[in-house]
């Protein structure tokens, strides 16, 4: 039996969430603008192209932006000691080194030295405990895009198992703590899971990020759950695909995020709320709230008489 299945469209809600934070940025009491910060060390292309996807939305909402560009053959010490020197400054709100790092680097010793109220991707070793712990943090971007594509779209995550497939530091595992948090019972999924086409068919929400073109078959997947499809790959042809085999899953997946236009634009748009959140927390005169941006997408889904739980903050 053929079943609905519902796309979910990243780029409508990434620009839905863009006019909510240019309302914010417009409303603001503060003369000083919200500033996003970006460092890119070294040539690779595709680090390059994100950042100015990155800074090109950033300037699209009304945020000041800039990029610091330094060469491949950059010293850890010099890149921590620019670090450094925008924790100090007042007039950054949030700071962020893309990733991947020359090899002479040691991602976490960089990621340390951001402070951790300026940690806008949410990788600083403390804002990684808020998230275990229930405490208030900064959440990576590409998982609290992930949640808010759940909620926005009126998909019930209390009381759901939610498989997630992949368990690195910046999707995973932050992925899983944060669906814990959300009352969810979540199954952890990787490279050594035995059987995981049984565990993944249990799933009434599957999350895959792992980047294997084509991982999740009919066979993964229950007829009707929820498929967000964090992955990006390269099929044989060289289309940029999903984890997911799209065309299968239609008409047997409940509601499933395309590869491009899905996941991707939420990471961005979770950047900019990061760093309005930051900016807010940086000027107390200033009122932002990330539960509040998700409570109005909650308001905006709650015409179709879905059951929303309010995420935690």
């Amino acid at each position: 039996m053929a079943i609905f299945t519902r796309p979910i469209d990243g780029r409508k809600h990434a620009s839905s969430i863009r006019r909510y934070l240019a309302d914010r940025v417009a409303q603001r009491k503060s003369s000083m603008l919200p500033s996003l910060v970006t460092i890119v060390v070294g040539d690779n292309p595709a680090s390059h192209t994100y950042v100015r996807f990155k800074t090109k939305a950033a300037k699209s909402i009304g945020m000041q932006t800039r990029a610091i560009v330094l060469h491949d053959d950059t010293s850890e010490h010099e890149l921590i000691r620019r670090i450094l020197e925008l924790n100090e400054d007042s007039s950054v709100n949030g700071i962020l080194v893309q990733l991947p790092l020359p090899s002479h680097h040691q991602v976490r010793k960089v990621v340390s030295a951001i402070d951790p109220l300026k940690d806008v991707d949410g990788f600083h070793p403390n804002n990684v405990a808020a998230l275990v712990m229930g405490d208030q943090g900064f959440i990576p971007c590409t998982p609290l895009g992930c949640l808010y594509l759940l909620y926005a779209e009126g998909i019930k995550v209390s009381g759901a198992h939610c498989v997630v497939i992949g368990r690195s530091a910046v999707v995973g595992r932050p992925m899983a703590h944060l669906l814990l948090r959300e009352h969810a019972t979540v199954t952890s999924c990787h490279r050594f899971t035995k059987n995981l086409a049984d565990v993944t068919r249990s799933a009434d929400i599957l999350i895959s990020a792992t980047g294997v073109a084509g991982l999740l078959t009919k066979d993964h997947v229950s007829p009707g759950a929820t498929v967000i499809d964090v992955g990006q790959g390269r099929n044989g042809k060289g289309v940029l695909v999903g984890d997911a085999c799209h065309d299968a899953l239609m008409g047997h997946a409940g509601a499933l995020t395309p590869v491009p236009g899905g996941v991707g634009p939420m990471t961005i748009a979770m950047l900019l709320t990061n760093t309005m959140a930051a900016y807010a927390r940086q000027n107390p005169d200033e009122e932002f709230s990330i539960r509040d941006m998700f409570q109005n997408a909650l308001a905006l889904s709650s015409e179709h008489n879905w059951n929303q739980i309010l995420p935690v903050d």
